[in-house]
């Protein structure tokens, strides 16, 4: 009895197949019902890329296809946009950067070439700073004409030229203040002074930037005797 129900399994597994074949068995599948499913690539809108950028009145604008140029009270700015975007003059004035296509780059390209425009009015007609904090015995900074001076505990000074498009400004020899119109630029020369001596994790002593929270560890004990 049990011989004959392992043998009608095996028949009505058989059955599924279309034969079998040096050990492998070929499913009894019609080829017409067979569906592959692709996946879509769905591009969505981005949430930065589609708001308006809104020209303040001191800020002058020059649109000439893929260039755009950005003046104002605090310097001027150029930027070329890749074919993947374009940038148009609303009625009201604003800017608006928009996609020439539908890819997944374009949808990348959108949303950084709208904060880089926004930067750019935001930069020449307010500007930006970054500032940071000297942390440690004898730490000091000075600005010495087109120089930023740092003692951080070396044999001897660092100096820093200034770029001429930045301003440097030190509080109570410890805080250093840089400022302009090009946010990349001052976030590079900021680095590049934070990069002398980032903050050790267990006194916190170096340069750190004003807003940074710096991950502290505990020293390592002393060993019992």
């Amino acid at each position: 009895m049990a011989s004959s129900i392992l043998s009608l399994q095996t028949s009505n597994l058989r059955s599924a197949f279309l034969g079998e074949k040096n050990g492998f068995c070929v499913p009894n599948v019609p080829i017409s019902r067979v569906s592959v499913v692709r996946k879509a690539v769905e591009c969505k809108e981005s949430r930065i890329g589609k708001q308006p950028i809104p020209i303040p009145a001191n800020v002058t604008i020059t649109l000439e296809g893929q260039d755009l140029k950005v003046k104002g009270p605090l310097g001027e700015m150029a930027l070329t946009y890749p074919w993947e975007v374009k940038v148009d003059r609303e009625e009201s004035g604003a800017l608006r950067v928009r996609k020439s296509v539908e890819t997944r780059r374009a949808n990348q390209m959108h949303g950084l070439f709208r904060t880089l425009t926004d930067n750019m009015v935001v930069g020449v007609s307010k500007g930006f700073e970054k500032r940071l904090q000297l942390i440690g015995v004898g730490y000091r900074a000075t600005v010495e004409g087109k120089d930023l001076v740092l003692n951080l505990g070396f044999s001897h000074p660092v100096r820093m030229a200034i770029p001429d498009d930045l301003k440097v400004k030190v509080e109570e020899n410890t805080r250093v203040i840089v400022s302009g119109y090009d946010k990349s630029n001052i976030g590079q020369f900021a680095a590049s002074v934070r990069k002398w001596r980032p903050p050790e994790p267990y006194k916190g002593k170096g340069v750190k930037y004003a807003d940074e929270v710096v991950r502290r560890k505990e020293g390592k004990a002393g060993k019992k005797k």
